[in-house]
């Protein structure tokens, strides 16, 4: 007992959950109210006698369960349930965290209160009523959908403890009867919320004529793989409490329960919900409370999570009909900072094509390297003259602006000198993967309609392409090294063609896609201010030139 001042204070009572549950605390209020208007009177408090103990319970539910060697005895026939429910079941739910899971939890929380009106609790009754299911179960879905538009996949598997007081003689007593189970929400399909929350209902009731299994016996016998990071089996719990209030009755005084909010967190996440009644017993609404693992998520980001839970319930009730992929979860706010503050990206950029772009890094730092491959390098200076020198040797074998030009070469110095130089030239580079097979190779060629093929003698048979003029730039070296070291002149603007990239293939026919010099230079530049890039940056390449 705590005294606040004269005539104010707090009683606490510790109760540990092995000893009571959340039912509990009914008849523990009722019979402390009774206990305390006895002593002001002077007499021993007349409880009811109780018409069976707690351990009355757990002898009686040993002989329920019987025994799992016995295939006709409840505990075989529920294990055997659970096994094949909840088979295949992943061993975490994909939540959209803002940080990654640490190897060990801390079991630090927080959480976050909301409520849902009257109107919406009382049309959350009307959808239940009208399909059969009960509150929680349109309430389950909803969190489901939730779940699952967040990327958590259509597998969404949900703790919810369940009373587990199946007599009526279990209902007066002080213990702890509490069963977990997990339910399993199949969202795959895109259905409707209606055709969603049947799938709720049905596989929920099957669930509930299996409850008596223990949650504990049920992970020794799946035996999951443990993990000191998450709860076995689920990590995602839902509970609604519908018990009566817990009311004190003491005579003089004026008394209200107080709750206690917890800084622990044994689930990633928990949603408990309230109902609230008016004084004729209409619905006054639910109260929320989501609990979160503090390891996991940010204040901010449950606060947005449960206004996003409290718009899917609102778009369910409203449209029943609609496909759980078109049911919004996004506040205004949301949507304007996803559709215009983020694509807010517009930058000026120099109207420039990547020759001059390259030719204005060579200016400044002429001695700096530029390349390095196997051992060698080529300084700007060095990479911008020999690049002009190819340049001058296509021009005079007539490549021009929109002009195509294969570029067939084993991974080195002169790939990059050969796609500089082509763009130097006025033309686009057709990059080919010589590992590619020969006749997607002779395919993309024609397709593009290329002038010119760049390559080297090595490859000479990997390629077959009649009608295109071939340069192999080993054998062809002293001509090249005879034009001027100066660029060519500049026939280039930002929308010419920079490249030709082809697609993988993988769903028919490869496609060309053309990309001009504007978006070209959109992307390097872009990469240059998002990654910092300065003079000391390095940058590898891993992919294939075939690959943009």
């Amino acid at each position: 007992m705590v005294a606040l001042g004269g005539d104010e204070h707090v009683l606490l009572l510790l109760l540990h959950h092995i000893a009571g549950d959340g039912w509990s605390l009914g008849p523990l209020a009722r019979d402390l109210s009774l206990g305390y208007g006895a002593r002001l009177g002077g007499s021993a408090p007349d409880f009811a006698p109780l018409a069976v103990q707690y351990a009355d319970y757990t002898l009686w539910q040993q002989a329920l369960l019987g025994d799992e060697n016995d295939a006709g005895s409840v505990l075989a026939r529920q294990l055997s349930y659970w096994r094949d429910r909840l088979s295949g079941l992943a061993e975490q739910i994909a939540l959209p965290s803002d940080r990654g899971r640490p190897a060990v939890a801390s079991y630090r929380g927080g959480s976050v209160e909301f409520e849902l009106s009257g109107a919406l609790h009382g049309r959350l009754l009307e959808l239940a009523r009208a399909q059969g299911a009960s509150l929680f179960m349109v309430l389950q879905a909803g969190l489901a959908v939730l779940l699952s538009r967040l990327g958590a996949g259509d597998d969404i598997a949900i703790g919810s403890p369940i009373a587990g007081r199946t007599d009526r003689a279990l209902e007066d007593l002080v213990g702890f009867f509490v069963n977990t189970l997990v339910l399993r929400t199949d969202t795959s399909g895109n259905p409707s919320f209606r055709d969603l929350l049947g799938r709720v209902r049905a596989s929920n009731l099957e669930a509930y004529s299996h409850q008596e299994l223990p949650f504990e016996r049920l992970v020794e016998a799946l035996n999951p793989a443990r993990s000191l990071a998450h709860h076995p089996l689920f990590q995602v719990m839902l509970a609604l409490q519908n018990n009566a209030a817990v009311e004190l009755e003491l005579a003089g005084l004026s008394a209200r329960v107080e709750p206690v909010v917890g800084v622990s967190a044994k689930f990633d996440l928990s949603v408990s919900l309230a109902e609230q009644r008016t004084a004729d017993g209409s619905a006054g609404g639910l109260s929320g409370v989501l609990e979160y693992a503090s390891d996991l998520f940010d204040r901010a980001s449950v606060e947005a999570l449960a206004g996003r839970l409290v718009r899917v319930l609102e778009a369910a009730v409203a449209a029943p009909e609609v496909a759980i992929g078109r049911l919004e979860i996004l506040s205004a706010a949301e949507r304007r900072t996803i559709l215009h503050e983020w694509t807010a990206t517009a930058r000026a950029l120099p109207c420039a094509t990547l020759p001059q772009l390259f030719a204005a890094q060579a200016a400044a730092t002429p001695d700096a390297v530029a390349v390095v491959f196997a051992g060698e390098e080529l300084s700007y200076g060095e990479l911008d003259a020999r690049a002009n020198q190819l340049a001058h040797h296509l021009r005079a074998l007539g490549v021009g602006a929109e002009s195509v030009v294969g570029v067939c070469l084993e991974r080195s110095l002169e790939l990059v000198v050969a796609l500089l130089a082509i763009l130097k030239a006025g033309g686009g580079y057709l990059p080919l993967d010589p590992e590619y097979p020969a006749e997607r190779l002779h395919y993309m060629l024609a397709d593009a309609g290329a002038a010119v093929l760049i390559s080297a003698t090595g490859l000479r048979d990997r390629v077959d392409a009649p009608g295109v003029r071939r340069l192999e730039l080993d054998g062809a070296a002293a001509a090249i090294a005879a034009h001027p070291k100066s660029a060519p002149a500049d026939v280039l603007g930002p929308h010419n063609l920079a490249y030709v990239i082809y697609t993988s293939g993988s769903t028919g026919t490869p496609k060309g896609v053309a990309v001009d010099h504007a978006s070209l230079a959109n992307k390097i530049l872009t990469l240059g201010r998002d990654l910092n890039v300065g003079s000391s940056f390095r940058s590898a390449l891993v992919i294939s030139c075939a690959f943009d």
